[in-house]
């Protein structure tokens, strides 16, 4: 089969790799979109290698058919061949074909296309790990999302809204918050013209102080930031494209009872994915299928233009998902 793999020039090239080797209890899927995270760029930089026993090319979720299955997975009668299924992977999705746990599938929600599917199970899973498991979001809460127009804040931004909290989030520029108008954040904030830090306190002043913070970014800033939270907040740490580094003032921090939580979807066992992903279809899909919350696509590229799709989220051109159309 053809796969996305580095070449000598760390250039994306279309080419043979080993077939898929099918467990006892995998399925394999013919993929027929897989999209592009964060995480991918950062796997090639040599910064996030995929976990053990997955493929060393990228691709952390696809939609697509499933085509065979191994014994075990024929032995439940969950699934069957034929069925249409998005997955979450360690690591292969941009590819021909990946074998993946059963346990790791997810139908497809009525509705929704092949390229919606593939930008469903990794930003989808992660907001719900996020909002749900790490910050024990409640309706009423108020919810920061950091860089809004990231995939990741396409999808937390709405369920975040559909769950019944006040959801802000912070952008560039004016045009790129014109750019994210179809979100419905609450308030959105342009860090070129304004601090966050005061908005945060006008905010607490007018009684909705951030709850819940998800932030991508990091920094030095994290330190002043965290200070103007609510009473218990929950600072949710997932990247650090800003920075590494803070000074966060520690009395502060408890004398406010405030958490802050570092946390990643990829790094989580299979049973507790297991387990994320099975709630998650129960309790979001019927908000996909009734359109309360659907992906952002910005733009889809043929598998063969990899290379260019990369190179959009690296430079941060994307507004919401790309996404890589292999069927």
């Amino acid at each position: 089969m053809k796969a996305i793999i580095c070449n000598a020039n760390d250039r994306l090239v279309w080419a043979e790799v080993p077939n898929p080797i099918i467990k006892p209890g995998d399925a394999l899927i013919e993929i027929h979109a897989a999209a592009i995270n964060r995480a991918d760029l950062l796997q090639r930089a040599g910064q996030y290698p995929p976990p053990a026993g997955w493929p060393e090319w990228f691709g952390l979720e696809v939609a697509g058919v499933i085509v065979a299955l191994g014994a075990e997975a024929q032995a439940q009668d969950e699934w069957h061949i034929g069925d249409q299924v998005c997955a979450l992977l360690g690591g292969g999705g941009y590819a021909e074909y990946v074998a993946c746990p059963t346990e790791m599938l997810m139908p497809i929600p009525k509705g929704v296309s092949m390229q919606e599917a593939a930008a469903l199970p990794e930003a989808f899973g992660a907001a719900y790990l996020f909002l749900f498991y790490e910050a024990r979001l409640r309706a009423g809460d108020t919810v920061l999302m950091q860089a809004g127009a990231s995939g990741l804040a396409s999808v937390v931004i709405p369920m975040a809204r559909a769950f019944g909290a006040r959801v802000l989030t912070t952008v560039l520029n004016e045009k790129v918050a014109e750019s994210i108008v179809h979100l419905k954040a609450d308030r959105v904030i342009d860090t070129s013209r304004e601090d966050l830090a005061e908005v945060m306190d006008q905010e607490l002043n007018a009684g909705h102080g951030v709850d819940i913070c998800i932030d991508c970014l990091g920094g030095e800033n994290v330190g002043r930031y965290i200070q103007h939270m609510n009473r218990l907040g929950r600072w949710i740490m997932i990247a650090t494209l800003a920075g590494n580094m803070t000074k966060v003032d520690l009395c502060a921090l408890y004398v406010r009872g405030t958490r802050l939580i570092g946390t990643t979807l990829r790094s989580r066992t299979p049973a507790q994915k297991k387990e994320i992903l099975s709630e998650m279809v129960q309790k979001i899909w019927p908000k996909v299928e009734n359109g309360e919350i659907r992906p952002t696509i910005w733009r889809t590229y043929p598998i063969t233009e990899a290379e260019e799709a990369q190179r959009m989220m690296a430079e941060g051109r994307s507004v919401g998902k790309i996404v890589l159309t292999v069927k």
